[in-house]
């Protein structure tokens, strides 16, 4: 019997080969199944987006999409999310589909949502357009904390000891938010790297946090442009990433005033941009 909530992880068998032993064992992957959000206001429904998602925490992620894409900009103009209880609906599917109740009769307009009906784990989107909506929006980023750079330092073994579902299954991407002084506030896991940062920011949203002034992102992979804009939409003055920043993550960091910082891991790290927060510890001598 279908239509119970589908699992962040699901058990498999694998053949494990090591040198010329090969084991037959049981292996856990994470997750990864559509998530479709519609919008309802009034009379009115519409689907925005289909992304492909691990499933958890999903009404969060619905509301950091909404949030970052500027459909909706305070907690109160939501009145509800749930999943679809739609009778017509497969069972199975039940739980694939999100329903955020907007407290207005008319839907907002949605053309730059067209790109997004459908979402893969490594979407993109036109990089100089969406710069410019940013402007357009008025996004701001405030000073913001001086952070010490052995509080960066500390940042990734923090969000490794929190990443739960990537010790099981090894397949997931992390965004968390710390505190300016290094403390852990939250992290969501998620297949799809700005899944995670949109239920990272669905939390704070939620929450009714926003916007994040004096606060830390870290991301586990590289820093790409749809993740330095969405920190630009929370008002996040420092982003910080383990591998890479693409060039276009540098233009948007460097156009809005945000710390960009990468290849944060060991003793090291590089500053792409507002290296004005980031206090380093003067040599000896």
């Amino acid at each position: 019997m279908g239509g119970g909530r589908p699992a962040s992880k699901v058990r498999t068998q694998v053949r494990a080969v090591r040198g010329d032993r090969v084991e037959v064992r049981a292996d856990l992957l994470a997750t990864e199944e559509p998530m479709e959000i519609r919008l309802v206001a009034g009379s009115h429904r519409k689907t925005v987006a289909v992304t492909m998602r691990t499933p958890g925490h999903d009404f969060e992620l619905a509301a950091g999409f909404l949030f970052s894409e500027g459909i909706v900009t305070h907690r109160e103009e939501i009145a509800r999310i749930s999943y679809c209880v739609d009778p017509d609906l497969d069972p199975d599917q039940r739980y694939n589909v999100v329903t955020v109740e907007l407290r207005t009769d008319a839907l907002p307009e949605l053309p730059s949502l067209e790109r997004h009906f459908y979402t893969t784990s490594a979407c993109g989107v036109c990089g100089k357009a969406s710069l410019e909506a940013l402007r357009l929006r008025g996004c701001q980023v405030a000073p913001g904390p001086a952070v010490e750079a052995a509080v960066l330092l500390g940042l990734p073994e923090r969000l490794r000891a929190a990443q739960s579902l990537f010790a099981i299954t090894g397949g997931l991407h992390a965004a968390a938010l710390f505190e300016g002084g290094g403390k852990l506030l939250a992290i969501r896991e998620d297949v799809g790297r700005h899944n995670a940062m949109d239920k990272l920011l669905g939390w704070a949203f939620l929450e009714g946090k926003m916007p994040l002034a004096e606060h830390i992102v870290l991301v586990s992979g590289r820093a790409s442009f749809e993740l330095v804009q969405k920190a630009v939409v929370a008002g996040i003055p420092v982003f910080c990433a383990v591998s890479a920043p693409s060039s276009l993550a540098a233009e948007v960091a460097r156009a809005f005033g945000v710390t960009l910082v990468g290849f944060l891991r060991g003793d090291r790290f590089n500053v792409y941009s507002g290296a004005e927060r980031v206090r380093i510890p003067a040599p000896l001598g």
